[in-house]
């Protein structure tokens, strides 16, 4: 019988990962994936769209200098891995199946491991995107790092402490007043469905689209028809969550993108998802027997190491990182809970 690193040798776990399809996420549409070669790239910051104008000149002058407004910034991608380890039972029984439909059970157990790796690399990339997406600054304070990346959000596109509870508060003319404060207009507007919720039974919105009678909850639908009829952008909600290993060792259940923001933003992608090699990476090239076409943007891989007791783990290892070059084209609002 083959050992269990020959079972899941790192071709076939490349075949594997390169063959796998998992749930699309919205920050992949916001921000693609890309695969890059360096670990370290230069990333714009506040390249905005908005042109910049022209001088009309006199026959015969010097032609205005025009001058990029871009800034570069070199930014190391975070490392991102996660690993699981095949206890000794487990290599026992795949070592030495009683049958072949035993064999291929917990290798599908095995297999399923790889995937939860696999996607606990994805949920940190979906976080980075999300923080970006609804507070311009990404965090890393976590295994010994702690490093804060600001995207440049200009200080007029942010609005904190927004009390959508208050019966002096307008919804609809808030969203006009930041609408109105930016330059590249903001096609699409996210939030939770919490924040959706206190703007379906405003009085005011209700108010504006029923009447001054009128005592019914609006739907999303009515809300949005609305919005577009003022030509303000659409509203739409992203709840989904991942668990976190506390401190305690229980899961604690997170969103992705905060409950309190609301974010607009224009239509398009808003930057990219930049992935890069992995030390694991540069060293599984050395093998002359690896494709490195067949390398995608995580890698899985199965070790050993130890002797007592023995030690075979999983593991999932990716660098990635978002980049934000339209920094300046979205409104940022965190509305009280």
């Amino acid at each position: 019988m083959p050992n269990v690193l020959e079972l899941f040798n790192q071709r076939e776990l490349l075949d594997y990962s390169r063959e796998r399809e998992y749930p699309a996420m919205l920050g992949e549409e916001l921000f693609p994936e890309v695969k890059r070669e360096s670990l370290e790239f230069d990333m714009l910051i506040s390249g905005s769209r908005t042109p910049v104008i022209a001088s009309v000149h006199g026959f015969d002058t010097e032609t205005e200098i025009g001058q990029r407004e871009a800034q570069k910034k070199a930014i190391e991608l975070a490392l991102i891995k996660r690993k699981m380890q095949l206890k000794e039972k487990e290599i026992i029984a795949l070592e030495n199946p009683r049958t072949d439909a035993e064999k291929n059970y917990l290798m599908r157990n095995v297999f399923a491991d790889f995937d939860a790796l696999a996607q606990s690399v994805r949920a940190r990339v979906e976080l980075m995107r999300m923080e970006v997406l609804a507070k311009g600054k990404l965090t890393l304070n976590e295994n010994g790092l702690d490093a804060t990346i600001d995207f440049g959000v200009p200080a007029e596109h942010k609005a904190a402490g927004v009390n959508w509870d208050s019966a002096d508060s307008d919804p609809i003319e808030d969203i006009m007043t930041w609408y109105n404060k930016m330059g590249v207009k903001p096609k699409r507007a996210l939030t939770s469905n919490t924040v959706l919720s206190k703007l379906l039974k405003h009085p005011k919105v209700i108010q504006r689209l029923f009447g001054a009678n009128a005592t019914r909850i609006a739907t999303t639908a009515e809300l949005n028809n609305y919005l577009v009829s003022l030509q303000l952008p659409q509203i739409t909600t992203y709840d989904e969550v991942y668990k976190k290993v506390a401190a305690d060792g229980k899961y604690e259940t997170k969103r992705y993108f905060p409950e309190e923001s609301f974010a607009m933003f224009p239509a398009g992608t808003l930057g990219e998802t930049v992935y890069g090699p992995t030390a694991e990476e540069v060293r599984l090239l050395r093998d002359p027997a690896i494709d490195s076409e067949k390398i995608g943007k995580i890698l899985i891989m199965m070790y050993e190491e130890g002797k007592d007791p023995v030690a075979t783990w999983e593991k999932a290892v990716a660098t990635a990182l978002p980049t934000f070059p339209y920094s300046d084209e979205i409104f940022q609002a965190e509305i009280t809970l």
